[in-house]
This record gives structure tokens, C-alpha cells and sequence, in this order.
């Protein structure tokens, strides 16, 4: 998997989280210098159509870009299992509409609120 360092197109990443209580999948994207952050519970090989609950969790600093290893905290290892570019085709508060270009995740997907901390995410089928 190679590095995208497109200047001006926003990147994001999927980390594989392996935790003491298990694994779960951190999809996080750019936005200005920090990356939003939603813990996802299946691996990107598996996201289709489905929506897929998900959590915003807090917002990562833009060096998880490429940082694989350790979580601070004794809070597992992160490694990165897919990564790419973005084109954000509609925000509205709560509603995320983006173009992915990654090596497992391509085509339109959305990220909805949908209640207190949940979220939604979703590939776009047309």
C-alpha cells in the first residue's frame, strides 16, 4: 500500500485497532489539521450497501495518517489497512457525503448522525 500525498485533496485512513477487548476498525478523514474519527465494527472488506452502525469517537492528530504501532495508554496497536483520498460532495452537520478513493474503499458513501453518539455509515448504491 503506497502513501497518497496529494497536495490540497484530503486523505483518509482505516486503522485495524486490536485491543485487550478485541479488534474494531478506526475509519478517519481529514478535515483541516485534525482527523474525524468513527470506531467501525467490520473490517472494510465487508462494508456494502448495509448501514453499518458506527461511533464518533474524538478526533485523531493528522500523523495517524500514516502511524502504525502502539496506542498511547497501553490501549492496543493500530495498523493501517486502507487509506486513500476523499472528495466531500455534501456536509450538512450531520451528514457526510464523500467520494472515496482508497485501495479497499472506492465509490460514494455516507456517514449520518442518527442519535445521540450514533452514526451511520453506508456505501451509496446507484
Amino acid at each position: 500500500m503506497s502513501p497518497r500525498r496529494l497536495v490540497g485533496i484530503p486523505r483518509f485512513v482505516i486503522h485495524q485497532h486490536q485491543t485487550p477487548d478485541g479488534v474494531h476498525w478506526d475509519f478517519m478523514m481529514q478535515e483541516g489539521h485534525r482527523l474525524l474519527t468513527w470506531r467501525l465494527p467490520v473490517r472494510p472488506e465487508h462494508i456494502d450497501n448495509q448501514a453499518i452502525e458506527t461511533e464518533m469517537i474524538f478526533d485523531h492528530p493528522l500523523r495517524f495518517l500514516t502511524y502504525e504501532g502502539p496506542v498511547q495508554n497501553q490501549t492496543g496497536n493500530v495498523q493501517i489497512v486502507d487509506r486513500g483520498t476523499y472528495t466531500l460532495l455534501k456536509r450538512d452537520g450531520s451528514h457526510f457525503l464523500m467520494e472515496l478513493a482508497g485501495d479497499i474503499l472506492r465509490g460514494r458513501f455516507h456517514i449520518i448522525h442518527h442519535s445521540l453518539n450514533d452514526w451511520i455509515f453506508q456505501r451509496v448504491v446507484e
